[in-house]
């Protein structure tokens, strides 16, 4: 079923478009990188305050807002381009282990950063008060976020 998807996506005029252009996927490829620093770069001051390695000062909800709209509004550059980029190359991306794993931690790792500011949100000092609680979810997230760039990058080897 992969395959057909891929196969029928690869003859699209849109994918036939891109395929041609010899500086489209390295153009999307350098804007998707420089989004994932900034993404990365936000979410791991985020994840190390929460497991208080950093920025013990700076009350964890005001890192969550100053922090967290970079973060979402790299996912819709994010978003755009890997779609361009899968259009471009469905069969070197779609049928493979790497991008599904890369996606399937990129959805839980969205939905763990969407509790992270709805905790936040609500309570201010949520996440002060819940140290082992914050110091886990801040663990877990960064080691997604790591995954979702290492399975990114073997997407190339698989």
């Amino acid at each position: 079923m992969i395959q057909a998807l891929c196969d029928w996506l690869s003859n699209t005029h849109v994918s036939l478009a891109i395929q041609s252009a010899l500086w489209v996927v390295p153009a999307v490829q350098t804007v998707h990188i420089l989004c994932v620093s900034l993404v990365m770069y936000s979410v791991a001051m985020l994840d190390l305050r929460l497991m208080g390695f950093v920025s013990r000062r700076q009350p964890i909800a005001r890192m969550v807002g100053r922090l967290l709209p970079w973060v979402w509004y790299s996912l819709i550059v994010l978003a755009a381009t890997g779609v361009i980029l899968i259009v471009g190359e469905p069969t070197r991306e779609l049928p493979n282990a790497a991008f599904q794993a890369k996606m399937a931690m990129l959805g839980t790792v969205i939905l763990i950063t969407v509790v992270i500011q709805q905790q936040s949100k609500k309570n201010a000092t949520y996440w002060e008060t819940r140290h082992v609680g914050a110091k886990l979810i801040g663990l877990v997230s960064l080691l997604l976020w790591v995954g979702i760039v290492t399975a990114g990058r073997w997407i190339a080897y698989i």
